[in-house]
């Protein structure tokens, strides 16, 4: 938690505002909600972590290290506009802490980036998406526990399209040119990435 706390309070200095401890309570309890198995804590966490190894990458560090914090803050499994929500929530508390138009437009668009429906193509939109991405590339281990819990929070789709609609996810992530847009996560992980894809595909 102390990690966790350190980050968020980064993250507002570097926009140069205040956050609020309540609203950090609220995220915290948001991604401790019980149905949720892989969007939890330990992705945030692990997402915060990668961020500090490239802060230094990042052109509007406390923008991305906040839309990182708001990425999953909304997460209904049934839900069609999780990222939306997501990125509505940030802009309120952006909003509340006094931060300015452009500032809210940027985080509200790194983290519509999250739905991965195209490859971004502004840089710190790459960085956020490629932190995201990075379970892709985590050990074998870690790999496959992620595999599980995606497969636990789906676990009310019938098994027989969950399998074809996972497959789908995976095998579209396998065909890109490029997993990953940043040098960084391109050399640390694209190559351990396809290896899982290729694995968990089958």
């Amino acid at each position: 938690m102390e990690a966790l706390k350190a980050s968020w309070d980064r993250a507002w200095a570097h926009l140069s505002l205040q956050g609020d401890t309540a609203q950090f309570e609220r995220l915290i309890k948001a991604y401790d909600e019980p149905h949720r198995s892989y969007h939890t804590r330990q992705h945030l966490d692990e997402c915060i972590g990668h961020f500090s190894r490239v802060i230094d990458v990042a052109n509007h560090p406390g923008e991305v290290e906040i839309a990182l914090w708001f990425h999953d803050a909304v997460y209904d499994l049934h839900g069609p506009d999780n990222e939306r929500r997501s990125a509505e929530w940030a802009r309120q508390a952006l909003t509340q802490a006094g931060a300015t138009d452009p500032v809210k437009a940027r985080v509200h668009a790194l983290i519509m980036a999250t739905l991965h429906s195209a490859i971004p193509t502004e840089a710190d939109q790459q960085l956020l998406v490629d932190i995201d991405l990075a379970i892709l590339g985590a050990t074998p281990a870690r790999f496959q526990e992620y595999d599980r819990q995606v497969a636990i929070e789906y676990s009310w789709v019938p098994s027989d399209v969950y399998k074809v609609k996972r497959k789908e996810v995976l095998s579209s992530f396998l065909a890109r040119p490029h997993i990953y847009s940043t040098d960084h996560f391109r050399t640390e992980l694209e190559a351990q990435a396809r290896i899982n894809l290729r694995s968990a595909i089958g």
